[in-house]
């Protein structure tokens, strides 16, 4: 089944929210459309796999300028960024 660009972005409205605040979560979802065209450019894929998201959503910490940095390092190298967030993920322990 093929799911549309505002299909994808909905269901992410809710985890950009949670990761970016109310405030921003409206830009990181524009973003995240940025990254879906470059993705496709790059790699001829649709969409990045929903775990490259998580990663670009957790390296931002809730800074959209982190995001930004985030959203082009998934681009260039998503193994870089899997890294980068998985450290991020070790600092802050398990969640609660």
């Amino acid at each position: 089944m093929v799911v549309g660009r505002a299909a994808r972005r909905a269901e992410r409205a809710a985890k950009a929210e949670a990761a970016m605040g109310a405030d921003a979560a409206s830009a990181a979802l524009d973003l995240l459309e940025l990254v879906e065209f470059a993705w496709h450019d790059c790699y001829a894929e649709i969409t990045p796999h929903e775990d490259v998201i998580d990663d670009i959503l957790v390296c931002a910490g809730g800074d959209l300028a982190r995001m930004i940095s985030s959203a082009r390092l998934a681009v260039e190298d998503s193994r870089d960024l899997r890294m980068a967030a998985d450290a991020r993920r070790a600092a802050e322990g398990p969640p609660v």
